[in-house]
C-alpha cells in the first residue's frame, strides 16, 4: 500500500488552517499544522514533509524568513513550498519565487479545487510556470464558471430547515449570500466563531426563503451568483418594507468604478472587493455596522 503524502499548512489564521486541513485529510493527505513561523520549522525538520502551505505574514517568524530558512539547509531545499497569501504584491512574489516557492496563491480569491490541484501537481514533479511567469489569479467566480460547485451547496429546502435551528439569543444574525463554496464556508466558519448567528444561501431562491423566515441585521452579498445576480437581490430587498432597512454589504470580486456606484445608488451599506480584505477585516466590518459604529 502506497504510504500517504504529508503536508504541513503553516497558517495563523485557525479558521482557514482548519478548513484546508480537513480538505487535504479527506483528499488522503496525512496533514499537520503550525500556526507560526517558529513552529513550522520544528514540525518540518521532525517530520521532512512532503510539501508545505505557507503562509507569509505569521507571528514570530514570517512566511518569507521561512522559506529563507529552508532554501539555505540542503536537507530542506528540496521540500516544495506553496505560498498562502493575504496581498500578492509584485516584491513578495518576486521574494518567494528567488527562495524556490512553487507555487503562490491569493487568500481571497482560491478555491478548495484549486489547493488540491495545486498540491497535486507539485507533489507528482509537475512542471511550475518559469519564473516571473506565475498566473496569479484576481478573481475566483466569472459570469460563465458562478455555478463552480454545484455539489454540497446549500438548497432553499436547507436553507429553511437551518434557519428553523437557527436564532440563538443575544447573537447578532449574518445572512451570507455566496456561491462560492470555499468562501463561504471560510466566512461562515470565521463569523460563527467569532460570535455571530450565520445563515448562508448560493442564490436568491435560497436567500429569500431565509429572509421570508427571519430578519438579519446584516446581509453580505456577493454579485455574481447563479440565475438572480447580487444587483437584483439588493434591489428587492430594498424595495420590501420588512427588510429595506436591513445593511447590505457587497462583497464581490468586481472592483470596476460603475459597479460599487451602481451598488451603492441601489442602496448598499458598503462594497468590498474580495482580494482587498482579510476575514478579520470582513469580520470587523461586520461587527462595526451592527453595532452601529
Amino acid at each position: 500500500m502506497e504510504e500517504k503524502k504529508r503536508i504541513i499548512i503553516v497558517e495563523d489564521d485557525a479558521v482557514l488552517r482548519d478548513v484546508l486541513s480537513e480538505k487535504l485529510q479527506k483528499s488522503g493527505y496525512v496533514v499537520d499544522t503550525a500556526e507560526d513561523g517558529i513552529i513550522a520549522m520544528e514540525k518540518i525538520h521532525a517530520v521532512k514533509p512532503d510539501c508545505v502551505l505557507l503562509d507569509i505574514l505569521m507571528p514570530r517568524k514570517s512566511g518569507i524568513e521561512v522559506l529563507e530558512d529552508l532554501h539555505a539547509d540542503p536537507n530542506l531545499s528540496s521540500i516544495p513550498v506553496i505560498i498562502i497569501s493575504n496581498s500578492g504584491q509584485p516584491v513578495e512574489i518576486k521574494r518567494a519565487q528567488e527562495l524556490g516557492a512553487k507555487e503562490f496563491l491569493i487568500k481571497a480569491v482560491f478555491d478548495p479545487n484549486e489547493v488540491l490541484e495545486k498540491v497535486e501537481k507539485v507533489l507528482a514533479g509537475g512542471i511550475m510556470a518559469p519564473q516571473g511567469e506565475w498566473g496569479i489569479r484576481t478573481q475566483n467566480v466569472t459570469g460563465a464558471g458562478a455555478a463552480e460547485h454545484p455539489v454540497e451547496n446549500p438548497t432553499v429546502a436547507q436553507a429553511a430547515e437551518s434557519v428553523a435551528k437557527a436564532g440563538e439569543e443575544g447573537k447578532k444574525f449574518v445572512l451570507v449570500i455566496e456561491d462560492d463554496k470555499f468562501l463561504r464556508e471560510l466566512l461562515v466558519r470565521k463569523l460563527s466563531s467569532e460570535g455571530f448567528d450565520v445563515q448562508n444561501a448560493i442564490d436568491a431562491e435560497a436567500a429569500f426563503a431565509i429572509l421570508a423566515e427571519r430578519k438579519p441585521n446584516i446581509i453580505l452579498c456577493d454579485l455574481i451568483l447563479p440565475g438572480v445576480d447580487g444587483f437584483e437581490i439588493l434591489k428587492r430587498i430594498k424595495v420590501d418594507p420588512k427588510i429595506a432597512d436591513v445593511p447590505v454589504v457587497i462583497l464581490s470580486n468586481l472592483g470596476q468604478k460603475e459597479d460599487l456606484e451602481k451598488a451603492m445608488a441601489l442602496g448598499a451599506k458598503d462594497f468590498m472587493v474580495k482580494a482587498n480584505f482579510t476575514l478579520d477585516e470582513i469580520v470587523t466590518k461586520v461587527r462595526g455596522i451592527v453595532n452601529g459604529k
